[in-house]
């Protein structure tokens, strides 16, 4: 009896182990790119912070680990990240030094299965940035991307809104698990791009959210979506926050987390991530709140 119980209890450890090893070893690696936006606005360091600590102490999701890098991240960095969130002024890796050797970077860490994630503005190409077509590998490791009004082939619209209602559009999705509809005073981002094939998802991609914008014209705009690679890696992105106090917003919140568990392959659990309610100044911020400048001066004639 006792040798039996030996043996189930190694069996038993052999189906528990894995699961553990996959909580203990994932690893999210947080690249923060060049900001120019206003204080309160965006603070794409002090959100990489902000989203570092909200990972590592998740109530139902344990034994993560993240890592915020302000500026490109080296060899072992990259090789040791489940997945990257990018953070920044459009797509770090086109702003960063060395924008084809980053590109190459992440195309190793694309083809290992490596996630990623953008955020807000992170998930911007300009003109530059793209081919005639607009392509990009952005578009297949991520599903799709703001589309910069200097893009040959697209125009994606940035414009703040009042009071945007978000919507889940993919409610039996890992990543909608725990948050609800919401309204928030932000900058999603709309027209998004997602394929030259009359800018429909690719059979691999799912819309997570939407919004009925413009409000003076509204239509269906996806602010969030998903996708599940071939090469068996996962892309998120989200549109939102452009106001740094939007952080404290629970459903955004959840939302933009469960999208990074998501992509590292780990179980989202059925409420969502539980995290407490961040201290935004603790993130050292350039400002929480977001104070409009003040309008330029005309210059009189002769002047």
């Amino acid at each position: 009896m006792k040798h039996l119980l030996l043996v189930a209890f190694f069996l038993s450890s052999l189906l528990i182990r894995p699961a553990l090893i996959a909580a203990e070893t994932a690893r999210v690696l947080i690249v923060v790119g060049p900001s120019k936006h206003p204080p309160g606005s965006h603070e794409v360091a002090a959100g990489g912070r902000l989203m570092k600590q909200c990972l590592e102490t998740m109530t139902n999701v344990p034994g993560v680990t993240a890592e915020v890098v302000e500026g490109w991240p080296d060899q072992t960095q990259r090789n040791a990240a489940s997945t990257v969130v990018f953070i920044g002024d459009t797509f770090p890796a086109g702003r960063l030094p060395n924008p084809s050797q980053n590109l190459a970077d992440l195309d190793a860490m694309m083809r290992r299965g490596c996630g990623i994630v953008c955020v807000h503005y992170a998930t911007g190409l300009l003109g530059e940035d793209v081919a005639p077509d607009g392509d990009h590998p952005l578009l297949r490791w991520m599903g799709g991307y703001f589309a910069h009004q200097s893009c040959p082939q697209h125009k994606s619209i940035a414009k703040i809104y009042p009071a945007a209602t978000i919507t889940p559009a993919a409610p039996q999705h890992p990543i909608a698990r725990g948050w609800r509809e919401f309204t928030l005073h932000d900058e999603p981002y709309i027209n998004n791009y997602f394929g030259k094939d009359g800018n429909r998802f690719a059979p691999n991609v799912t819309a997570l959210a939407t919004s009925l914008l413009p409000p003076e014209s509204p239509k269906t705009e996806t602010v969030a979506w998903c996708v599940e690679r071939a090469d068996g890696g996962r892309g998120f992105g989200i549109v939102m926050p452009h106001f740094y106090k939007n952080w404290t917003q629970p459903d955004l919140r959840r939302f933009i987390l469960n999208g990074i568990v998501w992509t590292a392959r780990l179980e989202v659990p059925a409420e969502g991530v539980k995290t407490a309610t961040p201290e935004l100044a603790d993130f050292k911020p350039v400002a929480v709140e977001f104070v409009p400048p003040p309008p330029k001066q005309k210059k009189a004639a002769g002047k």
